[in-house]
């Protein structure tokens, strides 16, 4: 299936499933570069993937300005170790991030598993309570 060169913002967005201000959005914080034939917007194929770039490292937790890096980084000659380093980078930091927040999160159950409990145990002895008072007093129709 040949694909087009050029593509408008809408074919962008639908493409996506994004709205098309946030493809104007990224144009503005500089990772995108669209041509422009009057007020229209000309996306390219390099438009094209480095918005599917964008979106994969929003999914992946890099921050726009950490993706603005990495292509400005690629748009330069003779680039692609420093490139490398600088990803390898980012993925070691993301990943020890990841880490943190998983055991964050194993914590954070922990400690709701026992509030749980003691609320169980907290509602079970007052349910008891509230039915041996009831069982104590004499019930209206036997009198």
């Amino acid at each position: 299936m040949n694909r087009p060169t050029i593509y408008s913002i809408g074919e962008l967005a639908k493409e996506f499933d994004i709205t098309t201000r946030s493809i104007r959005f990224y144009e503005d914080q500089g990772l995108l570069a669209p041509q422009r034939q009057g007020q229209t917007r000309l996306y390219t194929n390099k438009d094209r993937v480095r918005l599917k770039l964008i979106l994969r490292g929003k999914r992946l937790g890099f921050s726009l300005s950490e993706t603005k890096n990495l292509f400005d980084l690629y748009d330069m000659e003779n680039s692609s170790a420093r490139q490398l380093h600088t990803v390898l980078a980012l993925i070691d930091d993301k990943k020890m991030s990841l880490k943190q927040q998983l055991e964050d999160i194993k914590v954070l159950l922990v400690e709701l598993g026992n509030l749980e409990e003691r609320c169980r145990d907290e509602l079970a002895e007052i349910e008891n309570s509230k039915a041996s008072t009831n069982s104590a007093a004499p019930n209206q129709e036997t009198l």
